[in-house]
């Protein structure tokens, strides 16, 4: 052996993962049902690189003002920064902001995609993970639009097997933060997005009211001894945002706060409901203040949906996995020409996946094919005329690859493969005219062999799928 030979050991980046199996199958089942109800509700489909111009998708992921890009992935191509997509929402405003005049006014489109972001992983959370999204771009009644979005969420779920009782649609608005901000007198920019990021993190693990009340102050020093520098509100400021996240209830906020923006924003919220009350998905949507989003884009109208049935991480623990769906309304002005408004939500695809297999209520079938055992070379073509007779009956089947291996190799592959039938023929078989079929997912001891005439393949061979 060649010493100086680098042996490669096999892995993965942290924070990425492979899918097979189950998990893939569901993971394709989910996808179709989002999909297909996407397109029910009339949104285009769409697909865009994922790689960006680092100047368009700009910089709202981050916390670290010193290193603005250091939740995205960024390269230099051509003396050009580039980076990957960290949502699908900027690569939609670049293709609006190209393409307006084509399309139709207002622009519904969905996309579903890979998206990248540095950030660090666990419990449900990945560098890379699969989001579906619908967006309405253009001219449009904000409180139809953001009711279509609620109503879109709820049926969306409820068709990928959950019950309206283990989700809850959470919304907001995010004037009326915005506007207890200017009431408190918060004027700087930067102040005001430390604001907005450590609301965000009230339902984050380790974090609730007290993890909140630091990062509105001085500074949070988490488990780990790292240290977040907070807002440095002053304490009669940051006592009245904690207050206002206690409050649930939109008649109270209309007495608590007095100033237009905030009123403006209660009154959206308002018109939603209202119109939300027309379809059949109003009693799974709940006002929340404290919902209100990290990410800088979102000028009004936010929704969370958060699951209400308990989530576990590998190890067993009860975790809180996250928002499965969120998003809001947004303005687009960075481009050059007319700004632009857009309101969208986003389904973590990879996250549902992860919660929803928790349930034994959604049910997978991932069509495994059935075997064709071969068990002498000499009748090998008979093996592959039954092989034919399967497929061309739409059955799904493979025939075991190495003719020099006995039944045992044979039924060891089937049974790693979880294939629910053998096709066994050996010379008394074909000498009879008939056909050995072996049920391989029968209780053990019991006989789950049966022999049939040839003719009767796809009768009895269907019993057992």
């Amino acid at each position: 052996m060649n010493k100086d030979k680098k042996i490669l050991i096999p892995g993965l980046p942290s924070g990425f993962q492979d899918r097979w199996g189950k998990t893939l199958s569901l993971k394709k089942k989910l996808l179709k049902v989002i999909e297909d109800n996407y397109i029910s509700y009339g949104y285009s489909d769409l697909e865009t690189s994922p790689m960006e111009l680092s100047s368009n998708i700009g910089n709202s992921l981050a916390e670290d003002d010193s290193n603005p890009m250091a939740d995205i992935f960024t390269f230099n191509e051509d003396d050009k920064e580039i980076s990957l997509r960290y949502d699908l929402s900027n690569p939609l405003a670049r293709f609006y902001a190209q393409n307006y005049l084509e399309l139709p006014n207002p622009y519904k489109r969905y996309q579903i995609g890979d998206v990248f972001r540095r950030e660090k992983p666990g419990n449900g959370r990945f560098k890379s993970f699969g989001q579906c999204d619908a967006d309405i771009i253009g001219k449009f009644n904000s409180a139809q639009a953001n009711s279509e979005l609620c109503n879109l969420i709820a049926s969306t779920l409820i068709k990928c097997g959950l019950k309206k009782d283990q989700f809850v649609v959470n919304i907001s608005n995010r004037k009326i933060v915005q506007g207890l901000m200017d009431q408190l007198k918060i004027t700087d920019e930067k102040q005001k997005q430390k604001v907005l990021r450590a609301i965000d993190k009230l339902d984050k693990p380790g974090f609730g009211i007290s993890g909140v009340q630091q990062l509105l102050t001085e500074k949070r020093t988490d488990d780990s001894g790292a240290v977040t520098i907070g807002a440095k509100l002053s304490t009669d400021q940051a006592s009245e945002i904690i207050n206002f996240l206690k409050v649930k209830d939109l008649d109270q906020l209309k007495s608590n706060l007095k100033n237009t923006l905030s009123e403006e924003g209660i009154g959206e919220t308002e018109d939603l409901l209202k119109v939300l009350s027309y379809g059949e998905y109003a009693d799974v949507v709940k006002f929340d203040s404290s919902k209100i989003r990290g990410l800088d884009i979102y000028t009004g109208f936010i929704v969370e949906t958060n699951l209400t049935f308990e989530v576990k991480n590998p190890k067993g623990k009860v975790i809180s996995p996250g928002s499965v769906c969120s998003g809001g309304e947004y303005l687009v002005s960075k481009f050059k020409g007319e700004d632009f408004l857009g309101t969208g939500i986003s389904i973590g695809i990879d996250r549902l996946v992860f919660c929803l297999e928790q349930l034994s209520q959604i049910q997978v079938d991932e069509n495994k094919p059935v075997i064709v055992c071969v068990m002498d070379e000499k009748y090998l073509k008979n093996y592959y005329e039954i092989l034919k007779v399967l497929r061309d009956n739409n059955i799904n089947s493979e025939i075991f690859l190495d003719s020099k291996k006995n039944l045992g190799k044979n039924l060891t592959y089937a049974n790693k493969k979880q294939c629910p039938v053998a096709v066994i023929c050996g010379e008394n078989e074909f000498k009879d005219n008939t056909i050995t079929l072996k049920n391989l997912l029968g209780v053990k001891g019991e006989n789950n062999q049966v022999t049939v005439p040839k003719e009767k393949l796809l009768d009895e061979i269907k019993k057992f799928l």
